[in-house]
């Protein structure tokens, strides 16, 4: 059994903090006048970064999930807010690139007496988009899970287009429609199961589930739904128009954070809630679309003559590598081995590519356009985006020392130990197809001709700073000790089984 944080001790409040912080923050800003905005947005991600770190540090100190019963009533009559070592992790996650968002975008977003309007919604949508993560990090209760979802959409979709244009409006509209249909078949999920055990809480839940019908129909809806939310081949249509039309900042937001979400909830469903052999027979349909994806999307990278439609179906294929983790954990003691490569993946990848969007943003503001073939000696007139993307790059390669590196070396080493070959092959090319993408880029960037290209417009030096940031972070990853990777196992049923 759990142990339940009492309803009223700090715990239980830091659980509660961490989401009333961001859309009491975005109330402010409505109701504040514009100038204040940033400032408003800044103070908010100071103090739910303070509440996400001491909430890291109290699942470390406790090795056990910290869960906070609303109004204190016990589920199946309340709701639970539940967070493991794996939600820790994400809250933490969010709670550094939100706030590095915003000041990316600070220069792009400031309000003046005659605009506005685009500033007021950015912030407004990035804070209710950064209350509605943090609920999906904390939740443990399906139903509750899917009203932090279409929050998640609400908010992302007007991201896509909050410039305006036909592409963007074209784009979002296709976003909204995958949404929204990922949404209703996952809703019909939700009454499948309530229909046949009577709860949603996803602890209660995993001592009821049995291998029948009725669960294998309810978690198969409710996972293609999950799927088409988080753009796994071949539910991916949305996603590269979607991604490369937004503005840099919300790029770079919605293929760090928001598509992990999803793949989130994928989890708690088969890792949490299903029993065994119906996660033995899942697991390998689960990791065959994940290791389709990586192959399917760095082919079709390779081919883009848009830098951040380049990025964007790099995105498609990175988050393959997280689906791979479904049969890896089924290998006993190397699951936790699996499931460290996992969660590495997913944080490595949040930094390497929030920074991989915000550089393309950066140089098509410069150059006025995102042409990858008139990038020839680019990287002479604007060194600090192109080292960024290139350091940024190198994590998604998978080459040492980045945190990109250690989190595909920790899946490859499960893959071989459990002689699940396939996998490891999959690793491997994937990771040579993500250096043919990556390297044509900087290759022309560093290369070309010897006259440096004319600037159409010199990027401030705050965001270039950023961008620099998040890409040296996503190199530092490779270097934590494993003593910190560790927290995500807690929770997990397969911690008492790890490798040594």
């Amino acid at each position: 059994m759990i142990p339940i944080a009492d309803p009223v001790d700090a715990g239980s409040l830091l659980l509660v903090l961490i989401i009333i912080l961001p859309i009491a923050g975005a109330m402010l800003v409505l109701l504040a006048n514009h100038r204040h905005s940033f400032r408003i947005v800044l103070a908010t991600g100071a103090a739910t970064l303070v509440v996400a770190c001491l909430i890291t540090l109290q699942i470390h100190g406790m090795q056990v999930p910290l869960v906070a019963l609303l109004g204190g009533w016990q589920p199946p009559l309340g709701l639970a807010l539940r967070a493991d070592g794996l939600s820790a992790v994400l809250i933490l996650l969010s709670a550094l690139l939100v706030p590095a968002t915003a000041l990316f975008a600070q220069a792009d977003m400031a309000s003046t007496a005659t605009e506005a309007r685009r500033p007021l919604m950015f912030w407004i949508l990035l804070l209710a988009l950064w209350c509605a993560l943090n609920i999906v990090f904390v939740s443990s209760d399906f139903f509750n899970l899917f009203v932090a979802l279409e929050l998640l959409t609400f908010s992302a979709v007007p991201l896509v287009c909050l410039d305006g244009k036909p592409r963007a409006l074209a784009a979002a509209l296709r976003y909204l429609m995958f949404a929204l249909f990922g949404s209703a078949l996952y809703l019909l999920g939700i009454a499948l199961l309530y229909g046949a055990y009577g709860v949603l809480d996803i602890q209660l839940l995993s001592t009821l589930v049995s291998d029948e019908p009725v669960a294998w129909c309810a978690l198969a809806i409710m996972t293609a739904g999950l799927l088409a939310k988080s753009a796994l081949f071949p539910l991916y249509l949305w996603l590269p128009a979607a991604h490369s039309g937004a503005p840099a900042a919300a790029s770079a937001v919605l293929s760090a954070l928001v598509v992990k979400a999803s793949f989130v909830i994928v989890l708690r469903l088969w890792v949490d809630v299903a029993p065994e052999e119906m996660a033995s027979a899942a697991a390998p349909m689960l990791g065959a679309l994940g290791a389709a994806a990586i192959l399917f999307a760095s082919l079709i990278a390779m081919r883009q003559p848009r830098l951040k439609l380049m990025v964007a179906y790099s995105t498609l294929a990175q988050l393959g590598y997280l689906f791979l983790v479904f049969p890896l954990l089924q290998g006993g003691a190397w699951a936790s081995v699996a499931w460290t490569g996992m969660t590495l993946q997913l944080v490595s990848h949040a930094f390497a590519k929030a920074a991989m969007f915000m550089a393309a943003g950066l140089v098509a503001q410069a150059f006025g356009h995102d042409r990858i073939a008139a990038m020839g000696g680019c990287a002479r007139s604007l060194p600090i985006p192109f080292l960024a993307f290139a350091l940024a790059g190198l994590s998604l390669v998978g080459l040492p020392p980045s945190g990109g590196f250690s989190a595909k070396w920790l899946l490859l080493t499960a893959a071989a130990a459990q002689e699940q070959w396939w996998l490891a092959i999959t690793i491997l090319v994937g990771g040579i197809l993500a250096g043919g993408y990556i390297f044509r880029v900087v290759g022309l960037a560093f290369g070309g001709p010897d006259a440096a290209p004319r600037l159409l417009q010199t990027p401030r030096r705050g965001p270039q700073i950023v961008v620099l940031g998040l890409a040296l972070v996503a190199i530092a990853l490779g270097f934590l000790p494993q003593a910190v990777l560790d927290i995500s196992m807690i929770g997990q049923s397969f911690n008492d089984g790890a490798v040594q």
